[in-house]
């Protein structure tokens, strides 16, 4: 009699995603099975995976037990592993809260990235389900010196270079239909800023602190939220308006929009980045651990 895996599907502003809790790390997922799981047609469809591990049990996390219990192996659509994803670490905390493995108020996640602090807000005290808003602490944003362009078609725009734990290239646009589909990764220049691919955000204004984005994401495509590139495009914005908080000694608030929703990003005057938004689990369900080992290598 063939295994069953448990899943779970969730979604943060809709960058959605397959949860697959494996305390023990006992559950082999390799790139060909991630990309599987994570097709519309042919999976359970999604934009990346959340392999729920205990940090002691996985290898890349073990050294960050005693900080984190709970490890976030993240993986993109295609299969490939990535440092961090922001939506992804709000929709990790629903999951562990529903799991019962924590409660409402603070907690530790481990990720590639580095261990993030967590805040699950009170119920009725976010948008949406009813459920409270997840806060991440997204850690703080790099800005890598030198000029970076951008382009769609005939198009280009030069872009700001900011590191998240993850690479982003923010172009700001005169009108968000000029990024095209954005199925295929935007080309980039120089080849040497971004050697392992970068997430493309081009954003709009919408009025005083608030923007707009489109965003391909490295091994997914176009998403309808990407929650470091949120936190990108703010730290983007404010150097563009003027406002830096390490000089200022006080905060900037960002609202950014994105296809599926609305977040808060707030930039605190230590660098440490707050970001704020829904975090929701829509359905759980099993798979055949047969039909996954026969996905090959």
């Amino acid at each position: 009699m063939s295994t069953r895996i448990a899943f779970l599907k969730g979604h943060g502003t809709e960058n959605d995603f397959v949860i697959v809790p494996d305390p023990e790390n006992a559950v082999d997922l390799s790139p060909s099975a991630v990309a599987a799981l994570c097709d519309r047609r042919a999976g359970i469809g999604g934009d990346g995976l959340l392999h729920v591990v205990r940090s002691a049990a996985h290898p890349e996390a073990a050294h960050l037990a005693a900080e984190a219990e709970w490890f976030m192996d993240y993986r993109n659509g295609d299969g490939s592993i990535a440092e961090m994803c922001g939506n992804g670490v709000r929709v990790f905390a629903r999951y562990l809260q529903r799991a019962g493995h924590v409660t409402e108020g603070d907690l530790a996640v481990a990720t590639r990235g580095g261990v993030k602090r967590v805040h699950i807000a009170k119920a009725g005290a976010g948008a949406g389900s009813g459920e409270g808003d997840v806060t991440v602490g997204m850690g703080r944003a790099l800005l890598p010196e030198g000029d970076v362009m951008v382009s769609v078609g005939e198009r280009s725009w030069p872009a700001r270079n900011v590191n998240m734990g993850n690479p982003h290239a923010v172009a700001f646009v005169a009108d968000l239909a000029h990024a095209g589909d954005l199925h295929d990764a935007p080309p980039f220049s120089p080849a040497s800023a971004y050697p392992d691919g970068v997430n493309v955000e081009f954003v709009v204004d919408r009025g005083p602190r608030h923007v707009a984005l489109r965003v391909h994401e490295r091994g997914s495509g176009e998403t309808r939220s990407c929650g470091t590139g949120a936190c990108a495009v703010a730290v983007a914005a404010a150097r563009r308006d003027g406002a830096d908080p390490a000089a200022t000694g006080t905060p900037v608030t960002y609202t950014v929009d994105v296809p599926g929703g609305t977040l808060v990003i707030t930039e605190r005057p230590d660098g440490e980045i707050e970001m704020t938004g829904p975090a929701v689990i829509v359905a759980e369900g099993e798979f055949d651990a047969d039909w996954l080992r026969g996905l090959g290598r």
